[in-house]
């Protein structure tokens, strides 16, 4: 009788680990599409990421041009600024992008795997996938630009006097720790004390 016994809990272990292992594998399954799903959301990030400091570099380089170069150079040496630009965006978006794509899987799925079960992520993956989601994100752009151009409008008499003033006190103050360098390339007289 005990070997019948160690059959049966051996048959029923093995039954339980296969079960077991094929939810597993049906989870990571899942994981996996939702993770695919969101290739376009990681390409944006991984863009983002890349251009984030090309802006910076490029409002550093503006700010010089406008300072320091000569007006009849500016535009020639804009154009060998954009092309540096352009260089380096054209290697860092694919390499945060491989970057992204190779690191999200064993970053993001063991979060999907630990916080959701197999049901949730059955219904994360039809969610995402939902034509309705898919139309609404498309749409978002449209919808974020007609509401960024009203709120523009309806603020710019607010904020447009504040600018102002803003700029004129910045002006004033870094024409000061010049030596009135910056009045002087406007053509008026520096003032010494």
């Amino acid at each position: 009788m005990t070997l019948m016994k160690t059959a049966w809990a051996v048959a029923v272990a093995t039954t339980l680990a296969a079960t077991s292992l094929s939810a597993h594998a049906d989870k990571k399954e899942v994981v996996q599409k939702i993770l695919s799903s969101q290739q376009g959301a990681l390409d944006d990030m991984s863009r983002n990421v890349a251009e984030q400091p090309a802006r910076q570099l490029a409002m550093g380089a503006r700010q010089i041009l406008v300072q320091g170069v000569p007006e009849d150079k500016r535009e020639a040496t804009a154009k060998l600024v954009d092309a540096e630009i352009k260089k380096y965006l054209d290697g860092a978006i694919p390499a945060v992008r491989a970057s992204a794509g190779k690191l999200s899987t064993s970053v993001l799925g063991p979060i999907y795997e630990e916080k959701f079960s197999e049901d949730e992520l059955k219904q994360l993956q039809a969610m995402l996938e939902s034509p309705v989601l898919k139309r609404y994100q498309s749409l978002l752009p449209e919808m974020s630009n007609a509401l960024l151009e009203k709120v523009v409008a309806d603020a710019r008499p607010q904020v447009t006097p504040k600018l102002q003033t803003a700029e004129k006190n910045i002006r004033a103050i870094l024409d000061k720790a010049t030596g009135g360098k910056l009045s002087q390339g406007e053509g008026k007289p520096a003032t010494k004390k």
